[in-house]
Parts: structure tokens; sequence; C-alpha cells
């Protein structure tokens, strides 16, 4: 279970096990776009305030990507609040 406003963990684990040669266009677009705003939930909401389980989901969820994007740091909500200057 994921906490309110967030991607469910079995959605997320079914997305990831299903080949991409299996999705439909308008799956792919979805799942993207879902990612996307999971990833700035994630980065607005702190671990402090998450559960237990989705704290943990999401320290994963950041290190895979911070790996992913030759080690860049930061959430996509952090770029976003240094965008509008709200980590000041």
């Amino acid at each position: 279970m994921s906490d309110t406003g967030r991607k469910d963990f079995s959605t997320k684990a079914k997305e990831e096990i299903t080949p991409d040669s299996t999705k439909s266009t308008q799956d792919k677009v979805k799942e993207t776009f879902t990612d996307t705003t999971d990833r700035v939930a994630r980065g607005f909401q702190t671990d402090d305030s998450k559960s237990a389980p989705q704290e943990a989901f999401d320290k994963t969820q950041r290190s895979h990507d911070n790996e992913a994007h030759g080690g860049a740091t930061g959430s996509i909500g952090d770029k976003v609040k240094d965008t509008l200057g709200l980590n000041n």
C-alpha cells in the first residue's frame, strides 16, 4: 500500500514486470506520466512524513534514479523547488 496520492506498489510492480514490448503506446505514455507525477510527489513530501514502506520504497527509487542518470543528485521535486525558489 502506498501513501495517499502516490502510485500503488502493486501497480508499480506490475508495470516493472510487464515487458515494454507488450505495452501499447498509450500504456507507455500513461506509465511515463504517472511515474513523473509520483517522483514529483515523492520530492515534495519529506521522508519523515511518509509511512515506513513508502519511505523505504522512495529511498530505493531515489538510489535507482541517481544511478540511472549518471549519479545526478536531488529529486525532481527538489529541482522544481529550486526553480520556484522554494528551497531557500
